[in-house]
């Protein structure tokens, strides 16, 4: 099952070779909140210690991240609607260079909750990206392949999670901090000078960042992209109404905020996992390199998922999927040693498909109505910012090793999702749109 179709303005050339340069710009900006997503997984273990957080504290990062999801998901489905998918993106990308630019004040002060604040802003664009670029993919060609098409471009956000947590590691983590013992003894001077030193580290990144973000926004702006013509269809009242009544969407949300808050999750507490003396017994630095695998795996299920969805029902792949991210969750919750170290890593290759899997069954059938209901989608992608800082509660009284149970609760939601509940029941909005418009 795949995403209906949407008419586009460009006629035939919406299933041609015509649409792979605009496919190919669109990519690009998957890179790239990929990239700034999973620098967050470096942010928690390098803000932790130089703030001496706790587990639920230290989620702050990634629950204000993710809030902004909830937040601005619906406003920018309107904004699609108003100024379309380009204007949208564009927008999205400004917003997230002017929250970059905000992690240098943060830095200088340095201050906890004003990076929690340049977060924020950073999100609400990639936001704004996320509402636009996906379902944008979606219905840049033939429905069938939509699958196909969104899991070979989320393999290029996984590109970006790959490379992040080891660019970060480089620059973020440079030097090797103090123990938590060490700061805690030191007199409040010399505790600012070390926050301000270690908190500078960030600068450069953040800016290079901003500037990039900046001049692909300029990019972007210049080049012509295809105009899907459902971006400014006015919706009635009716429609509206249908929209909350598609149990697959509702469902698809549900799946969403559960994977998320699973990726999420596990991505967090990686390096703080991995350097424990039971499971990796490695340094922070070391850690961050290896959560690169995790992301890894992903961008290469991403590759893989693409061919095999041309031949495997979606809901199957994305079920099978589910069932094996569980069964190594529980395996490195049940082990110790490297043999848990190594079967937390395996879960990235498994988490592949399964975002843009369950994005395009969610949107399946909704004609004119896709981009509100990718905004309904987006939305739920505040299971990144709730999971992780329930599993931080969790960990904080039972330890990281066992707080792990509640990704294997979302991985079984997923696997329910996949086999039952992403069966659309009735007829589709763009076929009840279809039959309005004829009578």
């Amino acid at each position: 099952m795949a995403v209906s179709s949407v008419n586009t303005t460009v006629g035939v050339a919406s299933r041609s070779s015509s649409h792979k340069p605009a496919l190919a710009v669109v990519t690009t900006l998957f890179f790239m909140w990929g990239f700034l997503t999973a620098l967050n997984d470096i942010l928690v273990p390098h803000l932790k210690s130089i703030f001496d957080l706790t587990y639920a504290e230290v989620m702050l990062i990634q629950f204000s991240f993710f809030s902004a999801y909830f937040v601005f998901a619906i406003p920018s489905g309107k904004l699609v609607e108003r100024i379309g998918y380009k204007k949208t993106i564009v927008a999205g990308l400004f917003t997230m260079g002017a929250g970059a630019l905000l992690f240098i004040p943060a830095a200088s002060v340095p201050s906890f909750q004003l990076f929690l604040g340049a977060l924020i802003v950073l999100a609400a664009g990639i936001t704004a990206l996320q509402v636009a670029a996906n379902p944008y993919v979606a219905v840049l060609g033939p429905p069938q392949t939509a699958s196909s098409r969104l899991n070979l471009t989320q393999a290029f956000n996984s590109l970006g999670t790959t490379i992040a947590p080891f660019l970060g590691s480089l620059f973020i983590l440079s030097s090797a901090p103090k123990t938590m013992d060490e700061i805690r003894k030191m007199p409040p001077a010399a505790l600012q000078v070390y926050r301000l030193q270690q908190a500078s580290s960030v600068k450069l990144p953040y800016l290079g960042l901003a500037l990039a973000l900046m001049i692909l926004g300029i990019a972007i702006a210049k080049f012509k992209l295809p105009t899907i013509s459902a971006e400014n269809t006015k919706q009635s009242s009716t429609s509206h109404a249908s929209l909350w009544t598609q149990r697959h969407l509702i469902l698809g949300a549900v799946a969403i905020f559960v994977y998320v808050g699973a990726e999420v999750s596990i991505g967090s507490f990686l390096v703080n996992y991995m350097s424990q003396p039971d499971i990796g017994n490695i340094s922070v630095q070391t850690a961050a390199r290896y959560v690169s695998l995790y992301w890894g795996g992903a961008m290469i299920g991403r590759f893989i998922g693409s061919g095999l969805l041309q031949k495997i029902r979606t809901g199957t792949l994305l079920g099978m999927a589910a069932i094996v991210a569980a069964l190594l969750v529980m395996t490195s919750m049940l082990s110790s040693g490297h043999f848990a170290m190594w079967s937390i890593l395996a879960v990235g290759l498994f988490n592949s498909i399964m975002f843009p899997s369950i994005f395009t069954l969610g949107i399946d059938g909704l004609g004119p109505l896709t981009g509100e209901g990718s905004g309904v989608l987006v939305c739920a992608i505040v299971g990144g910012a709730l999971i992780p800082e329930l599993q931080g509660f969790v960990a904080d009284r039972i330890g990281i090793h066992h707080a792990f149970f509640l990704p294997v609760i979302c991985y079984l939601y997923i696997m329910y999702f996949a086999f039952w509940g992403s069966r659309r029941v009735g007829p589709a909005i763009g076929e009840l749109v279809a039959e309005s418009a004829k009578s």
